[in-house]
């Protein structure tokens, strides 16, 4: 599946590109406020907010319509009253899906959301191509994600450079095995956030096992975020326990009947017996 979603948004990608396109994403970027510091909301001193939470773990919260693995996640899809309900209710970052193929996200939501949400926004998209790193923040993006499986070496690094010297963007490097993980540590050491997708994107197979086992091998100085498979406050303590930060919930909180509730559930104080 990961194939498939590159390949599509490879030729996406080439539709797309312009002389003109471009320059109206420059005008735009000349335009934009500076990026909120994503990295920043995750290792600093949490934002002011009346809802009781406790000290860790951060959460990014996830906008997200649909998915691969799910199909239709929520029928009534407003992605404005989504962010605005998690800001709300404490979450820390916003993950905004902009895939319309697989995902059916838009660019349009994340320039909507960051337009009215003081939330820092990572524009969670597929990146292959240095066109969408002017799409992200020409549409607000204060962050985006690079997937270390989808990627060349080179591509990797040079994506990483390009979002953090050009761009002022903050990066979730994403890893899901140990090789992947080595690699951004030896080549990439100045990277601050990295993130454990606990699915593997090509079988969909989901553990908090992954999780357990690559966060040991993390230096302290860097942010680690648990992706994919949180969805219990049991699922919460044990990848804290393992040292996670912050962790990045869609699934969970896309389905819940009572978003402000399952927020609670996950990073809210637990009741004094």
């Amino acid at each position: 599946m990961l194939e498939r979603i590159l390949e599509h948004k490879r030729r996406e990608v080439k539709a797309k590109k312009s002389a003109r396109y471009l320059a109206d994403l420059k005008a735009r970027i000349r335009d934009a406020p500076e990026p909120i510091g994503f990295y920043q909301a995750l290792a600093g001193p949490r934002r002011p907010t009346t809802i009781p939470i406790v000290e860790s773990p951060r959460l990014i919260a996830e906008i997200k319509k649909a998915s691969p693995s799910k199909g239709i996640l929520c029928e009534d899809f407003d992605p404005l009253t989504v962010a605005t309900t998690y800001h709300e209710h404490g979450a820390t970052a916003l993950s905004v899906l902009t895939d319309k193929e697989f995902f059916q996200g838009s660019l349009d939501h994340l320039r909507a959301i960051r337009e009215k949400v003081p939330l820092p926004a990572l524009n969670k998209e597929f990146m292959v191509d240095e066109l969408q790193f002017y799409e992200a923040r020409a549409h607000l993006a204060d962050a985006v994600l690079l997937i270390v499986s989808a990627l060349d070496r080179a591509q990797l690094i040079d994506f990483y450079h390009l979002a953090r010297q050009e761009f002022g963007l903050d990066v979730l490097l994403e890893v899901h095995y140990e090789g992947e993980l080595d690699l951004v540590l030896e080549r990439l050491p100045e990277v601050r956030i990295i993130g454990i997708n606990n699915r593997d994107l090509t079988t969909f197979v989901t553990t908090l096992d992954v999780t357990l086992r690559l966060a040991k091998r993390i230096p302290g100085n860097k942010v680690i975020v648990s992706e994919s498979g949180i969805f219990t406050r049991d699922d919460v303590k044990r990848v804290v326990e393992a040292g996670v930060q912050a962790i990045l919930v869609g699934e969970s909180l896309m389905t819940a009947q009572d978003i402000g509730a399952k927020i609670k559930e996950l990073i809210g104080r637990e009741e004094e017996e």
